[in-house]
């Protein structure tokens, strides 16, 4: 161990924070750490508690505690926050009203019971999922329904993602009644009634304090309200509470993860011994330059620097590409030349990228070079299920004897078209021999008196008409006319959660593809129906995997957010654009502008040996091309941190603000968002301020309120920054 490793170890009682940079080695500290208090204070096992966020992390460093200590460690209480929280609840459930054997419900029971409570109500307009999304975080963030009732229109506004607060609260009510009608929880429940237990019982508390008088928690910055209730009350017995983690790499915030757990822990605990883990063990030292350089201008972080433990090796390399198309070209080239360059396999190999519909135009330029991948945390672009979807309703209005296709589609989106009356629609077709299509406009007799009839009368409707735009429009006009005619980008739109803006995103890729494939090869929606058909047999990674015919050796395509916690030698980060990165979703407040820019730090120090940094010079959207601005970041790196090179990885010259990382440093989309004038600030608009890093700018725009004030200021220096004021140090001058 190095020194600030063994200072960290050597930690015996009081509250810790353990500041740990990417590769810095915090599973070993902690593991360490908890040999030392056994070997040297002679701690019973019993009484030591490490909390992780994933099974695979907890198993992991059970493992390696096992290997050091030898059997006593089964003895420690190693396990994610759900598993603990569970065991206590199975003990002591019965305290908060949960009967022994109490079921824990899943996501789809979630939404099976908000089925049934909306089916009561006669509402059929409110996506379930939205509702589920909605109490899930509200949970997260211990809010009951009585809390939303008095302050839901302050904490979540009036109307969130299309539901009336007033009517959250009532299912949310309905809700928490059936859970208790059938003795069960949900997956948030088990924190929040864990929470709740020991409030209402400090006896129970005291008894599991017992069994946690030394507490380790691993990715501290990545814990929401309620993992930071819990540990709070299991650190008041004791106050023996070490917290691991890196507010850089804090990056689930759509998840309810809360940075300000891990950047205010000295404000909780004053007395807290603070340990700097910097020695970075996994990247070269070109690497973790550009890392430190792009992490530095965030405002919500702990000060700390990545040191190099390896030598310099190679620079960072940065790729200007003429499209999507080449840059995805460029990254099959580079995998094949590294290759035959250093030795590499394709396991060294990580393509990451911002959004899963990015993936599309990677796949298909290695797939034609041969080269074999696998998607973390997805699945091939054809077989995702929106982008299927909107297929079939192309092959069902070109094909009305597809009943497979007609089948896929005929309640997707939700249009009141229930399992039984498809049932009994299936059984009609199949009894008669006819296509489900004929048993489609049969209904009136076959679902004779039931809602779903008018449903599937506008459904047979909607889909005639497409079926004459499928013969007159070209492939691209009418894939966009399936897409909002059926619906289903609406759906997603009102959704309104992170995984429906990921396959909202995909929709948009589809566009791009079938754009792309007309003025390539050209031909009718049927042409195009084929050669997708074709793309998705190839790509059906769960037949293969059913098969064991998944490759051993292949290069690991990711999004950022996936990649986290993983290391590769050679890591390729393509589309490093704005509204990429960042996400054109996440340019509102500050507080997302600097979690995007800890989602490309986390990306950059995923890399081991060799970094490429790729962007576009234009880029398709909704199937037209557009001019592509490299992302903002990158002008915070250096002069001569970077290399330029061209298609075949040679140097052009080194890269420099001047040149072709960014033009322009100005942002006015995120001016003209911000309003002039807000009550209780000192700031108005047009102040000459001072900034202690930034040096002299003008405030441009205001917005927000209380400690939440957020200013636009155009530095003479860097340009435009949105600063939040409560951290800003300005100065009026």
């Amino acid at each position: 161990m190095n020194d600030a490793q063994k200072r960290a170890v050597m930690h015996h009682t009081g509250p810790a924070l353990v500041i740990a940079g990417a590769g810095s080695g915090k599973t070993r500290t902690v593991v360490q750490r908890i040999a030392y208090l056994m070997n040297e204070h002679e701690v019973d096992p019993n009484q030591i508690l490490a909390v992780t966020f994933t099974n695979k992390a907890a198993g992991e460093l059970r493992e390696r505690v096992k290997d050091l200590i030898g059997i006593t460690a089964r003895d420690i209480w190693v396990n994610t926050f759900h598993s603990a929280c569970l065991q206590v609840l199975r003990t002591y459930g019965e305290r908060v009203g949960l009967q022994s054997g109490f079921a824990i419900y899943d996501d789809t029971d979630q939404l099976d019971v908000l089925k049934e409570i909306l089916a009561l109500q006669g509402t059929k307009e409110i996506n379930p999922r939205v509702l589920r999304a909605l109490i899930d975080r509200a949970k997260s963030n211990l809010w009951t329904p009585e809390n939303l009732e008095a302050t839901g229109e302050t904490t979540l506004g009036r109307i969130v993602s299309g539901v009336p607060i007033d009517f959250l609260v009532e299912v949310f009510k309905r809700y928490e009644i059936r859970l208790r009608q059938v003795n069960a929880v949900d997956f948030n429940d088990i924190l929040g009634r864990t929470v709740e237990l020991f409030d209402d019982h400090p006896d129970v508390l005291d008894q599991v304090q017992k069994r946690a008088v030394f507490i380790h928690v691993d990715e501290y910055q990545d814990t929401n309200r309620a993992q930071y209730r819990l540990t709070r009350q299991l650190a008041e017995g004791y106050g023996n509470l070490m917290v691991v983690g890196d507010p850089d790499q804090s990056i689930y915030a759509f998840r309810g993860a809360d940075i300000t757990n891990i950047l205010e822990f000295r404000r909780d605990y004053e007395d807290a011994a603070v340990f700097h883990l910097e020695l970075n063990y996994r990247s070269v030292a070109h690497v973790l330059e550009v890392a430190n350089a792009i992490i530095v201008p965030n405002e919500s972080r702990l000060e700390k620097k990545l040191l190099p433990v390896k030598e310099s090796g190679d620079r960072v390399r940065l790729y200007r590409a003429t499209d999507h198309r080449t840059e995805a070209d460029f990254v099959a080239r580079q995998v094949e030349l590294l290759m035959a360059e250093k030795d590499y396999s394709f396991n060294d190999f990580a393509v990451l990228y911002r959004t899963n519909a990015q993936s599309r135009v990677l796949e298909e330029s290695l797939r034609r070079g041969s080269i074999p991948t696998r998607i973390v945390g997805g699945v091939g672009f054809y077989e995702r299920r929106e982008v299927k979807d909107v297929l079939s309703y192309a092959r069902a209005s070109i094909n009305p004897l597809d009943d497979m296709a007609w089948k896929r589609i005929l309640n997707r989106p939700k249009r009141g078209i229930g399992k039984t009356s498809e049932d009994k629609l299936v059984k009609a077709a199949s009894h008669q021999q006819i296509h489900l299509i004929d048993a489609l406009r049969q209904a009136e007799s076959v679902l004779r008196g039931t809602p779903a009839v008018r449903q599937i009368a506008n459904f047979v409707e909607l889909m005639d008409d497409l079926s004459e735009e499928a013969s007159s429009l070209p492939a691209g006009l009418f894939m966009k006319a399936v897409i909002d005619q059926s619906g289903y980008m609406q759906a997603l739109k009102e959704e309104g959660s992170f995984e429906a803006e990921g396959r909202l995103e995909n929709l948009e890729e589809l566009l791009n593809a079938v754009a792309e494939w007309e003025a390539e090869e050209g031909g009718s929606i049927s042409d195009f129906l084929d050669e997708a058909a074709l793309m998705a047999s190839v790509d059906d990674r769960a037949v293969k995997a059913a098969n064991n015919e998944l490759p051993e050796e292949a290069v690991t395509l990711m999004t950022l957010h996936n990649a986290k916690g993983l290391e590769f030698p050679v890591v390729l980060l393509v589309g490093i654009e704005e509204n990429l990165l960042p996400h054109r979703s996440s340019t509102s407040s500050l507080q997302e502008i600097e979690e995007e820019r800890r989602l490309l730090y986390v990306g950059i120090t995923r890399a081991q040996e060799d970094l490429f940094l790729v962007n576009c010079e234009s880029r398709m959207s909704f199937g037209r091309t557009e001019y592509a601005r490299p992302s903002r970041f990158l002008e915070d790196i250096p002069k001569g941190a970077l290399v330029e090179i061209d298609v075949l990885g040679r140097e052009i010259h080194a890269s420099s603000n001047q040149n072709s990382i960014n033009s322009s440093k100005e942002d006015n989309s995120l001016v003209k968002t911000i309003t002039s004038g807000i009550a209780g600030s000192p700031y108005k608009g047009g102040e000459r301020v001072k900034h202690p890093r930034f040096g002299s700018g003008t405030v441009v725009g205001v917005k927000g309120q209380g400690t939440q004030i957020e200013v636009a200021v155009q530095f003479e220096s860097v340009g435009l920054k949105h600063l939040l004021v409560r951290y800003a140090r300005l100065q009026i001058t």
